[in-house]
């Protein structure tokens, strides 16, 4: 009966420590991360039932816009919430690469898009105690509408649902509309240090945010170098935007792309180089695109809406 309690206790510990890691280990899926997934599913069954307390996953947003070329947000406003929620101390945030390897074990495609009758089960193999994802809808002429659904995966009950509406050019307010909506759906008590770290912003360039946004699904679907391109372009658009840079240069320690002179000199540039994208000056506030129409080549988006 004892070696039994340990075995429990040492499942309990791979799954509290693996899978609730730093979620800014990278962007890459990784074969450590297949085999986990690999393992979580081989023992579904024969695992207790448990979570992780204040464990939270992030599942990707579905674009239901009827606009293909706004796919690239259904996990670019995932990547950013990840990102976010990750700077709250005592909240564990699932990592989007162990989630990615999981759905694709799963049988659900490379794009990893769940749906809410499959949430469930993806929240407990996750161990997470709330699970957050959510759709993207056509809203006001020319607007966007983000809604959330949080579920505490234990209960099977959604929380309720935080919403956030606006022009695609202020795409980086709406996800800190939605996350600090999820934020006090689940009651979580934030420092004002916490609360500064959460309201600075990923970008405040949108086609700088595309491009992450395509750089990631491109390294998903192991198009590496197509990925590497995709990041490079969000770094020239905004040198100081989140995630790109780090994503980068996990793909050239990886060993996954050629290591070119000028992306070594890019990088090399960029260490120099502040953060463009802080928090808006209180000017920016007010000032918008007021359609995404307006926003500069070479970059054009339509999401007229029928």
């Amino acid at each position: 009966m004892r070696k039994r309690g340990f075995f429990w206790w040492g499942i309990i510990i791979f799954f509290s420590v693996v899978l609730t890691g730093p979620a800014q280990a990278g962007e890459v899926v990784t074969k450590d991360a297949r085999f986990w997934a690999q393992k979580a599913l081989a023992e579904e069954k024969v695992l207790p039932a448990m979570e992780v307390r204040n464990t939270l996953a992030v599942l990707y947003f579905q674009n239901k816009t009827g606009q293909p070329a706004l796919d690239a947000l259904q996990k670019g406003l995932t990547l950013m919430l990840i990102t976010d929620l990750s700077a709250v101390k005592g909240l564990q945030v699932v990592e989007r690469v162990r989630m990615q390897a999981l759905v694709e074990e799963m049988g659900l495609g490379v794009s990893g898009l769940v749906e809410k009758d499959t949430a469930p089960r993806l929240g407990r193999l996750l161990r997470a105690q709330w699970l957050v994802g959510g759709d993207i809808f056509p809203g006001k002429p020319d607007q966007l509408k983000i809604q959330s659904y949080p579920l505490d995966v234990p209960a099977q009950k959604i929380l309720g649902q935080p919403a956030a509406e606006g022009l695609l050019a202020d795409f980086f307010q709406l996800e800190k509309e939605l996350l600090f909506g999820i934020i006090g759906l689940l009651k979580i008590e934030i420092t004002p240090e916490e609360d500064k770290k959460l309201r600075k912003l990923c970008s405040t360039n949108m086609r700088a945010l595309m491009e992450l946004f395509k750089g990631i699904e491109a390294s998903d679907r192991a198009n590496y170098e197509k990925a590497a391109e995709f990041y490079e372009k969000a770094l020239q658009e905004d040198p100081g935007i989140c995630v790109a840079k780090g994503a980068l240069e996990q793909l050239k320690d990886l060993g996954l792309i050629a290591v070119k002179k000028r992306s070594r000199e890019m990088l090399r540039s960029l260490r120099d180089r502040t953060s463009l994208t802080d928090q808006l000056p209180p000017e920016e506030t007010t000032k918008r695109v007021k359609t995404p129409k307006e926003i500069p080549s070479p970059v054009t988006i339509d999401i007229r809406f029928r």
